[in-house]
Formats: structure tokens, C-alpha cells, sequence
């Protein structure tokens, strides 16, 4: 790009961003659809304002040959994004990219599968963590968010804050669910979190900022997969959690 051309695009993908930001994108989202703007900047050389539909379509052709279609479906958002918001160009090339539909039945796992693969767990608090993930059919990311404050024991129910799609909701909490937390946390009793990051004495463990590690859990999950022998496809990402 020359500089006038290079000086255009700086202030459109700025703008891009801003916009992003102001409709309450969450980071990742940012990411994505900023890149595809970036990429789609370099392949071609030039501002992407200007490009045309047969552009796109050869684009998106060569994209597909080195990206999976769940990449492309975000590339296509991303760049929609900038064409309807950023530009203000009525988006007329929506049908050019639609990534196949696909339905597949995941494979469940028996109440005996359940109970075997919990009480391979070992630690505690890997062992409560996971039947309150199961039980109450929580993502991974809000298992380990729940706080002391989202439980109400009166009217047996969580309060999941922030779920998917950002929205709260509330979900039953199992009897067996409640007596486990509650022996769990009087192991840590940390003022605030129901699963604070356990490394360290149990005196670090009830000043922890954070909860549990991501990485450490799923960690955990396989490895009681394995020592159980469950080995459906689905089993490393239980009830949807991942």
C-alpha cells in the first residue's frame, strides 16, 4: 500500500475497533475480527474498502484450501462486521461463504460411567469440582467462576452469573451437589470462592485471588478418564464444560 492508501486503512481499522469496543465484543471476538481485517489487508496490498465481490470470492476460495470452516465462518464475521459497521456498505456477499451444516449425537455417559469417573478423582477438590460441573450441567469457565455468594441453600439453586452469552441464570442445586461444596469449603472456607486456586498451605489457599487453574482441571478430568477406562469421544469435554 502506498502511504495515502496505508494512512486510509490505519484510521478505518482504528474505527473498526473502536466499534468493536462499543458494542460490547468480548476480547477474543476483537481479536478474531480485527485480524481478519489485518489478513485481508495484506493479501490483497490494499485497503479492503474497495474490494470486490469476485475479490472476496477468490479470497475466501484460497482461504478454505489452508483453514478449517470453522476459521472461515469467524473470517466471514469479522469481515462483515467491518463492511456493515465500519463502512456502512450493505453486505450483499453473505451467501458467498456458508459453511456446511453438520449434526452429530454425542456420546453419553451412563450414571455408572458418572459415579466411576468422580470416584477416580483423588483430590477433593477436583472431586467436588466435578460433580458440580456434571450435576448441575456447567461450563467449565462457570464452575470455576461460582463464588460462596452464588449459592442459595433455602431455595436449592445456583446462580450462574455471566453465562453464555453473557447472561446470568439460575440452575437447580442437587442435595448431594450442596452437602459436597459445603464440605469442601470448610476445608479452605475462603471468603469468596467456592474453588480458589489450591497452591500452597491451606492458609495461602484462603487468601488465593483466583480460582482454580483451567489447565490443571482438565488435566485432572483426563486423568481420571483414564484411570476409569472411559474412552467415548466425548469424555474429555463431560457435559459440555470445556
Amino acid at each position: 500500500m502506498n502511504k495515502t492508501e496505508t494512512k486510509r486503512f490505519d484510521a478505518l481499522y482504528k474505527h473498526h475497533l473502536k466499534l468493536l469496543k462499543l458494542q460490547g465484543k468480548s476480547k477474543g471476538t476483537i481479536d478474531n475480527y480485527a485480524r481478519a481485517v489485518r489478513r485481508i489487508s495484506q493479501y490483497f496490498d490494499c485497503c479492503p474498502d474497495k474490494l470486490t465481490p469476485d475479490q472476496l470470492e477468490d479470497y475466501f476460495s484460497q482461504f478454505l484450501d489452508t483453514h478449517s470452516w470453522s476459521t472461515v465462518k469467524v473470517e466471514r464475521n469479522g469481515l462483515q462486521f467491518f463492511w456493515r459497521h465500519t463502512l456502512k456498505i450493505d453486505w450483499k456477499w453473505i451467501n458467498m461463504v456458508k459453511p456446511p451444516q453438520f449434526k452429530t449425537i454425542p456420546d453419553i455417559l451412563s450414571p455408572t460411567e458418572i459415579e466411576q469417573f468422580i470416584g477416580s478423582t483423588r483430590k477433593l477438590r477436583y472431586r467436588v469440582f466435578f460433580l458440580a460441573t456434571y450435576s448441575m450441567g456447567l461450563r467449565l469457565s462457570e464452575a470455576l467462576a461460582l463464588q460462596v455468594r452464588d449459592i442459595d441453600a433455602d431455595l436449592k439453586r445456583i446462580h450462574i452469573r455471566y453465562g453464555k452469552g453473557k447472561k446470568d441464570r439460575f440452575v437447580p442445586l442437587p442435595d448431594l451437589t450442596l452437602q459436597a461444596l459445603r464440605v469442601l469449603w470448610s476445608k479452605h472456607r475462603h471468603p469468596k470462592l467456592l474453588f480458589p486456586n489450591a497452591n500452597g498451605s491451606l492458609k495461602t489457599i484462603k487468601k488465593a485471588k483466583t480460582h482454580m487453574n483451567k489447565g490443571g482441571t482438565q488435566q485432572a478430568m483426563k486423568a481420571a478418564l483414564g484411570e476409569c477406562g472411559i474412552k467415548k469421544k466425548s469424555a474429555s469435554t463431560l457435559c459440555a464444560i470445556m
